[in-house]
């Protein structure tokens, strides 16, 4: 296995050079791979993760017939950024896709996609895209444009048209996994499948049929929603706010003719694709929500508790939709028999909110949004079950999957194969901290830019920019985040000697920023 953090010099090359030689002598079977990936899907909305709140059968049915990750991270917890570190299995600094706002990803580079072509696997991605530029490197694409839209929503072919198709984007998109397994490749090769859903994204829509559920319940508020941010100056700054900046109209849907909000209109564009009998079933059901709270004229924490007992409700109504459509795609693949040869992958693009620190969305370093599910089912070859602790990294994806599939490994590929995790091994050299950078600022949410490094225990971040603050957590005293010991006698030891691995992990991917916070881009 690579590690360039124990090499240096001329032994390191030699040592990459023989690792590149014996990856290419690796002869392997021709396992299938579905990756199926969601939008802001929090491990705290999945009960194999252990959800109090969520039910999410299909989804324990992979963790529990194969492998859990129990420190499984990202490495920019934003949507473009993530999906650039996945394709390319490299840090935002190398592939170039730093935030959403100001990047178009360079579809000319290195993905893992166009290496499996190499090896003579099929490949293709459905969904989610979301990095500017058309797809690449796949036999065949169908993506939605930016987001996309919860209903009868709009698709890019290959050639180039964009199309409006009818129905839940969740089914649809399942659909067209689906078809395309069933119908439109070669049954005789190896296939990579990405399957990439809009949900959970943020607006949170769910499908008429699963409007009414989870009404009766009733949701705890996390011991920290009203944090006051003490010591914590950028988590004060943001605008992810549950109780100053989620939109009643937007978010929770309470549209009236007579009230306003700054995202009124782009709801109402929403509900204009909408047909006459989904705006009625979603009328029938919010419009006695929107009588009964306007009736009510809330404030203060009243206010507060309500819009979050209903930004929760309107979140697992999307991830119910979710759960069942990974079931279908389960259910096709064990019917089909191909279940047994193919290894299939749920993660989510990064992690989410769900009040803690009184928020919703991601950005944040911070454990919600920074941590990210990943469950795997293994191919039959695999006896490997449970939790797997070691931690891991969205950039692992590419190699893992290159590995599994008798590929090369790239040298430039940052991440580490997970392949010997996944047989049950405990390499030595694992990594023991990974490397964080967040560059989106001045941007929705004000999340100020910050990287850091986490290691098993703690946690050091370091807001720059605009500001010059830094923050140290011990998780396990202290796994809310809640008390910035940086400056503090005692732990200076301890912030010395994490600085000293931001420093190498910042040589080690080569990430500017190290010269100057100027120079966090290039």
């Amino acid at each position: 296995m690579k590690n360039i953090a124990l090499l240096s010099g001329a032994a390191a090359l030699v040592f990459l050079t023989g690792a590149c030689q014996n990856r290419k002598d690796v002869r392997t079977p021709k396992y299938n791979i579905v990756y199926i990936m969601t939008d802001d899907h929090t491990a705290q909305m999945m009960s194999c993760y252990g959800s109090p709140y969520a039910e999410t059968p299909n989804l324990d049915r992979i963790a529990n017939e194969g492998v859990r990750f129990t420190n499984s991270f990202v490495a920019n917890s934003l949507s473009g950024p993530s999906r650039a570190c996945m394709l390319t299995g490299k840090h935002s600094c190398a592939n170039k896709f730093y935030d959403n706002t100001t990047c178009v990803f360079d579809s000319s580079q290195q993905t893992f996609p166009k290496l499996l072509q190499k090896a003579g696997y099929q490949t293709a991605v459905i969904g989610k895209w979301h990095l500017e530029s058309l797809p690449s490197g796949f036999d065949y694409w169908e993506v939605v444009p930016g987001q996309g839209s919860y209903y009868n929503p709009d698709f890019i072919t290959q050639d180039n048209d964009t199309i409006q198709k009818h129905g839940y984007i969740t089914n649809l998109i399942t659909d067209d996994a689906i078809d395309w397994m069933e119908n439109k490749r070669d049954k005789d090769r190896p296939f990579c499948l990405l399957i990439h859903h809009k949900a959970i994204h943020r607006n949170w829509m769910a499908d008429t049929c699963n409007l009414a559920l989870y009404e009766d319940k009733t949701f705890p508020l996390p011991d920290n929603f009203y944090d006051d941010y003490e010591g914590r100056p950028a988590a004060a700054a943001q605008e992810m706010s549950i109780v100053k900046d989620m939109d009643l109209i937007y978010d929770l849907k309470m549209l009236r003719p007579d009230k306003n909000s700054i995202l009124k209109a782009t709801y109402e564009s929403f509900l204009g694709r909408m047909d006459k009998a989904q705006r009625a079933a979603w009328d029938k059901f919010y419009d006695p929500i929107i009588k009964d709270f306007y009736k009510q004229n809330l404030s203060g924490k009243e206010l507060a508790n309500w819009k979050y007992q209903r930004y929760m409700c309107d979140y697992m109504k999307t991830v119910k939709s979710l759960d069942d459509n990974v079931g279908r795609v389960l259910d096709y693949l064990e019917k089909n028999g191909l279940l047994e040869n193919t290894l299939v992958v749920y993660t989510s693009d990064q992690g989410f909110y769900m009040g803690e620190h009184g928020w919703f969305d991601k950005r944040f370093m911070y454990e919600e949004s920074m941590h990210t599910p990943l469950i795997m089912r293994l191919p039959k070859d695999f006896t490997r079950k449970g939790d797997i602790t070691e931690l891991v990294q969205n950039i692992d994806y590419a190699p893992t999957f290159l590995e599994l599939a008798g590929a090369p490994v790239p040298e430039d590929i940052q991440g580490e194969s997970l392949l010997p995790l996944l047989k049950g091994e405990k390499p030595e050299n694992w990594r023991k901290a990974l490397y964080y950078h967040f560059y989106e600022y001045p941007a929705e949410h004000m999340v100020k830019r910050h990287y850091g490094v986490r290691t098993e225990r703690y946690k050091l971040i370091h807001f720059y920019n605009d500001i010059d603050w830094w923050e140290l957590y011990d998780l396990t005293k202290d796994s809310s985040e809640m008390h910035n010991l940086y400056g503090q006698k005692e732990y200076e030891p301890i912030a010395n000697e994490l600085k000293e691995e931001l420093k190498r992990l910042q040589e080690q991917y080569n990430d500017p920023v190290r010269f100057s916070p100027d120079r966090d881009k290039e």
